[in-house]
């Protein structure tokens, strides 16, 4: 009788586990792409400062922020060890160079009027990863793929025709994330989240405090002349840009890559609905066609996400029964 009621809870024990991991992972991305996606309202708090004296701040700040966790959950040997590792630095230094070109493009954006512009770069950015692993991964589309590369495309298309021009600000967008990521993984899974971000900071603050030195010494910063209100806020930087990337990397450890990657649509949709009710930036009809489009080549990679798994489980499974 005591054995048998010993058994019980632990034959229970595996699948809630598995649950809280999944249920914790869902927080986490939810907040992390909530808070991405909320980004604009905070730099309309500080639209008072420019766009390349709010990125320099984002690095610095974000550094010292992240020095304080790395000695709270004693990380720096993990620092020394990618100092050591010639590769993954190489690595690491583009990527830092492309997030400091995403940072600047998406702050520029918000503040002059191109926050649809900025959302609809992150809407096309899975298609550009996409076609990155075929370019320089060697990997197959499947068809609903190549399908919404096709809607991507046209998306450009008729977005330059709607904006009288390239939108280069999502293509920047767009490409420069696309490439971090794409970097970020050659650098492997063997680096953390919080030692991969310390060390990208740690490349760029020596040219970002030296640009806030340099606005000080000439008067032309806002951080120390505008009150103790934005003070506050521009050294709220460093968690602002920290806390989603690291809460990200917590998701990505407990969730399904297929959920993963439905999730990221939340911050675009977000961004894009504040451009529209905040910002109050017009939506004329050819341009909303051209997201119409975007949403379409969305729509197909999310149901292409959700659907390989299963038809890879599938395939295993008849395999499996064939003696193959």
């Amino acid at each position: 009788m005591t054995q048998t009621r010993s058994t019980q809870p632990t034959a229970l024990s595996a699948p809630a586990s598995a649950t809280a991991q999944r249920n914790t992972g869902l927080l986490q991305g939810l907040s992390a792409y909530g808070m991405w996606g909320l980004l604009p309202l905070y730099f309309l708090t500080i639209s008072i400062a420019s766009p390349l004296e709010i990125v320099a701040n984002r690095i610095v700040w974000s550094l010292v922020f992240c020095a304080i966790l790395l000695t709270v959950t004693r990380q720096w040997l993990h620092m020394a060890e990618l100092w050591r590792n010639k590769q993954a630095m190489r690595r690491l230094t583009v990527a830092s160079v492309l997030i400091a070109i995403n940072w600047l493009t998406y702050t520029f954006a918000v503040l002059n009027g191109h926050a649809v512009e900025a959302s609809l770069g992150y809407f096309i950015n899975p298609l550009v990863s996409t076609a990155l692993g075929v370019i320089f991964l060697k990997e197959k589309l499947r068809p609903l793929q190549w399908t919404a590369m096709g809607f991507g495309l046209a998306t450009v298309m008729t977005l330059t025709f709607a904006y009288g021009k390239v939108p280069y600000i999502a293509l920047t967008l767009a490409f420069s994330f696309g490439f971090y990521g794409f970097m970020k993984n050659r650098v492997g899974r063997t680096v953390t989240a919080l030692t991969s971000l310390s060390m990208e900071t740690a490349i760029l603050s020596i040219p970002a405090a030296g640009f806030m030195i340099w606005l000080v010494a000439t008067g032309k910063d806002t951080v120390f002349s505008s009150g103790a209100t934005h003070l506050w806020l521009m050294l709220a930087s460093g968690v602002i840009t920290a806390v989603p990337l690291l809460l990200f990397g917590a998701a990505a450890r407990r969730l399904p890559l297929t959920t993963v990657g439905t999730l990221q649509f939340l911050a675009p949709i977000l961004q894009f609905i504040i451009a529209l009710t905040v910002f109050n930036e017009p939506m004329p009809v050819e341009r909303l066609i051209g997201f119409c489009l975007v949403w379409v080549a969305v729509i197909l990679l999310c149901i292409d996400m959700v659907a390989q798994p299963r038809r890879d489980r599938a395939a295993i499974a008849v395999a499996e029964r064939t003696g193959k």
